[in-house]
């Protein structure tokens, strides 16, 4: 399992409106009702995603922008690394440096995180299974 460390930042609040717009989609591909909004975390190193990830292809849903989805956990917590391939390919609104997780709870109030907070994500070896 990789651990990944960084520091929350705010977002820009694309996420939020996408997440609950697709709510069905996202539901469909986690098993999980997302909570409307992710929670971003800016790294040390870029993070490039693994090979075999989930899809949501814009296509599914009559849309342009295809998302990238890797479960993983946050302080213990199931959670899902969702990323935008035009975010993967260095061409969206965040580097590889942010990375964003969404799960069915505002992780800001349920750690009572703040910008600047610290926080471990743990990605399992194969981003398709949770452990």
């Amino acid at each position: 399992m990789a651990i990944l460390r960084g520091v929350v930042v705010s977002g820009m609040g694309n996420f939020s409106y996408w997440i609950e717009k697709l709510r069905d989609h996202y539901e469909a591909k986690t098993g999980m009702h997302l909570f409307p909004g992710t929670l971003n975390v800016q790294l040390d190193q870029p993070y490039t995603l693994p090979g075999d990830v989930i899809r949501l292809e814009g296509a599914e849903y009559g849309g342009t922008v295809s998302i990238n989805i890797v479960p993983c956990r946050i302080n213990g917590l199931p959670s899902f690394l969702l990323r935008t391939d035009a975010n993967e390919q260095g061409r969206g609104h965040h580097p590889r440096t942010i990375i964003e997780i969404a799960t069915d709870v505002k992780l800001r109030d349920h750690f009572h995180l703040t910008d600047g907070s610290l926080v471990e994500i743990d990605l399992p070896d194969d981003p398709t299974q949770d452990d």
